[in-house]
């Protein structure tokens, strides 16, 4: 600031004799003597004296506190020696001549300590930043009544324990708050915090803009595009922890140190210095929901919620540190914030619900495989159950989904009133339900009912393994992983019964019994017939899933080769020496069925099995 704008700074002499009273009011304290006080008078003209700029080129150019600290030290200590000399000539007489020449030396002093004070907080902006207050002490310790600046060697003792930045940001902080006291006590408050508030405020405001943080209009933020307003979102996201740990908190800090002495003054500069940067910071939440709430797609949804978390995740810092009520503004900012953003999550998460009603594709998926729609929703389920924490508040006390839009068969009737879910659990279950009842409809564009079991068996396979390993678990709970687990089990069962059964029922009821050859030749043909088909059909089949694939592949063995086996050893009668008749061994079914489930015989899986089964037939059949 330049010398005329600091001069402007401080204040003109104004008082006159008649209303020294007035400044200087009698106290209760002890009266000093004539010759005490005019000791403290002579020694104060020495002292204060010596310093005044405008009588002194020396005191023009140099600074009493980075000169001389013991001066500084004695200097103060006149300071307040002269305050309580002119009390005591207040109750003598009001209208002393001593009176006014205390006046004129306080009046030198205070202009004095006034400079020093901008001086201190302006040559020390680096040791006086936020990070490196916030980083010295609690706040509570910065509570004591006693004066640092009284305690200077125990602050030069630790000091050398200490970075020498610390160090001198401590010494600052002391030196400040035994100017501000001795001002403030003197009762020159009001020109100690004119030049702290604009110093300070400068400093706060800096810090904001630094942290990529603007004051931006709904309006403004409206018009612009989804990739210009992330990258905002993500220096705010970025920069609200820093400014709330570090610039508001050592804000806070400081100005408790400087000013302990006086609540209202360390209310009226924090709040001054913060209310602006704060609301703006807070602010800008709020209008990011509102057009968040009218532009909703997924991506945003969790924009919102980062921003959810990084203030209600600090609102314990938050209330601390704007606990005046005069910055009850801030906290109210940063409420209407997280309102604003608790309402568009919802409105988002009933958006992303219609979306999965509203999917439209047509085509069934390849081999009853695991549908894209079946992907999308998991994977974004998933992702939002790592904001367990911030749905359930921002779902408290929300009415559970309507069953209307549902049918009843989808719905498990052992459900009770008695003991209700919370709501962040039912909303989870909710959309899954959704999208089983979603899937169950495009079960129905498979031709093959075999098909369409498998397709089910699929998709909530993939669904369960989702739930299992993520957060999800933890919202629906083991009861609903098992009860899910076997509807899996339930669909690969009508899979098999109506994919296979035809191959099962082409063997007798007991394969063990020996047959007439006749008989047992026409079930050899049945059993090659329905076999080829079966696996004509089921070639082209997927399970992405290797476990339920395995199980699905040792169920079906167990049952085809198992009892084709049995029947083929003991019917050696029918086959022998009739190569064409038994198309295959136990071996080769087993091998067949080996390859199902990858998807990658494709349409030409009946010739592929035909020109093996010719291979198989131009050796000979070993005998059991």
């Amino acid at each position: 600031m330049p010398r005329k704008g600091m001069r402007s700074l401080f204040f003109s002499p104004k008082a006159t004799a008649s209303s020294l009273s007035q400044n200087y009011p009698s106290t209760p304290a002890r009266i000093l003597s004539d010759a005490s006080m005019e000791r403290i008078l002579t020694v104060s003209e020495s002292v204060i004296g010596k310093w005044n700029s405008d009588a002194s080129a020396y005191a023009k150019v140099t600074s009493l506190f980075y000169e001389n600290r013991r001066e500084a030290r004695d200097f103060i200590r006149c300071v307040n020696e002269l305050q309580r000399c002119m009390h005591s000539l207040v109750a003598q007489d009001a209208n002393s001549e001593k009176l006014v020449r205390g006046h004129c030396l306080m009046e030198v002093a205070m202009k004095r300590l006034q400079k020093e004070f901008y001086q201190i907080l302006s040559m020390n902006r680096a040791h006086l930043d936020p990070e490196s207050v916030s980083a010295r002490s609690s706040r509570a310790s910065t509570r004591s009544s006693t004066s640092d600046y009284e305690d200077e060697d125990d602050i030069r003792i630790a000091g050398e324990s200490i970075s020498e930045v610390e160090d001198v940001s401590n010494v600052a902080m002391a030196d400040l708050r035994a100017i501000a006291e001795c001002m403030i006590s003197s009762g020159y408050a009001k020109e100690c915090v004119k030049i702290y508030k604009i110093i300070r405020k400068s400093i706060v405001d800096e810090g904001i803009y630094k942290l990529g943080v603007e004051k931006m209009s709904s309006s403004h933020i409206q018009k612009m595009d989804w990739n210009s307003l992330e990258l905002r979102i993500n220096n705010w996201l970025s920069g609200v922890k820093i400014a709330v740990k570090t610039l508001f908190n050592g804000e806070r800090i400081l100005c408790d140190h400087v000013f302990a002495t006086s609540d209202s003054i360390r209310e009226s500069c924090f709040a001054e210095i913060t209310r602006e940067g704060a609301q703006i910071l807070f602010g800008f939440p709020e209008h990011v929901a509102k057009i968040g709430k009218k532009k909703a797609s997924p991506e945003k949804l969790f924009r919102l919620l980062d921003m959810y978390t990084a203030i209600s995740g600090q609102w314990p810092d938050i209330e601390s540190i704007f606990s005046f009520e005069s910055t009850s503004a801030v906290l109210s900012q940063a409420i209407a914030s997280l309102i604003r953003l608790g309402e568009s999550v919802r409105a988002m998460l009933t958006e992303f619900e219609a979306t999965i009603h509203n999917d439209s594709s047509k085509s069934p998926v390849p081999g009853g495989g695991v549908h894209p729609l079946t992907v999308r929703v998991t994977d974004y389920v998933t992702l939002l159950a790592d904001y367990g924490n911030v749905l359930a508040d921002i779902l408290a006390g929300q009415p559970p989904p309507s069953k209307s839009s549902l049918p009843e068969s989808y719905f498990d009737t052992s459900d009770s009133d008695d003991f209700p879910e919370p709501a962040i659990s039912l909303r989870f279950a909710w959309l899954i339900l959704v999208l089983l009842c979603k899937l169950d409809g495009k079960a129905k564009q498979h031709k093959e009912v075999s098909l369409s079991y498998l397709f089910l068996a699929n998709n909530l396979q993939h669904i369960v393994n989702k739930v299992r390993t993520s957060n999800v678990k933890y919202l629906l709970g083991d009861e609903w992983v098992a009860s899910h687990e076997a509807k899996v089990k339930q669909f690969a069962a009508n899979y098999e019964r109506l994919g296979w059964g035809g191959v099962i029922g082409s063997l007798p009821e007991d394969p063990t019994a020996a047959m007439p050859v006749e008989e047992a030749k026409e079930c050899f043909r049945k059993f090659n017939a329905s076999f080829e088909q079966a696996h004509r059909k089921q070639s082209v089949c997927v399970v992405q899933d290797s476990k339920l694939r395995d199980e699905i592949k040792v169920s079906i063995a167990r049952k085809v080769v198992g009892g084709y086996r049995e029947f083929y050893d003991s019917n050696r009668a029918a086959w022998r020496g009739e190569r064409d008749l038994v198309r295959y061994a136990p071996e080769d079914v087993g091998n067949y069925l080996s390859d199902l489930f990858f998807g990658s015989v494709g349409s030409g899986s009946s010739s592929s099995l035909s020109s093996t089964s010719s291979t198989s037939h131009s050796r000979p059949l070993r005998s059991r």
